[in-house]
């Protein structure tokens, strides 16, 4: 795709695909990538940031004798989530309303 993702998008994608279950950041990247042309180091300082935000948190499981690092998403996260969800929204049909010559649609 042709458009910059900002910063505030990326931040919605992530909570967003975190919000549906905890992960660890490969898979994370993965699930991302199928809609979003990002790579891990993109989406990790997205991470670290949404973490120091305390809208996400880690914990560490064990795997093949190697610790994975998942990531979950705490309230003050969903809460941000759905603010991001209806602002997307609102973006969205405003964008749709400019593409489509200035028409409504809903």
């Amino acid at each position: 795709m042709g458009f910059k993702i900002d910063s505030a998008l990326l931040e919605a994608c992530v909570l967003s695909v975190l919000s549906k279950e905890d992960t660890y950041g490969y898979v994370l990247t993965q699930s991302m990538k199928k809609v979003l042309d990002i790579s891990e180091s993109t989406l990790y300082p997205v991470l670290r940031r949404l973490q120091k935000e305390d809208y996400l948190r880690t914990y560490d499981q064990p795997y093949q004798g190697r610790n994975r690092r998942y990531y979950t998403v705490t309230e003050k996260g969903l809460t941000r989530c759905e603010m991001y969800k209806k602002e997307w929204k609102v973006y969205k049909d405003q964008i749709d309303s400019l593409l489509n010559g200035g028409e409504d649609h809903e």
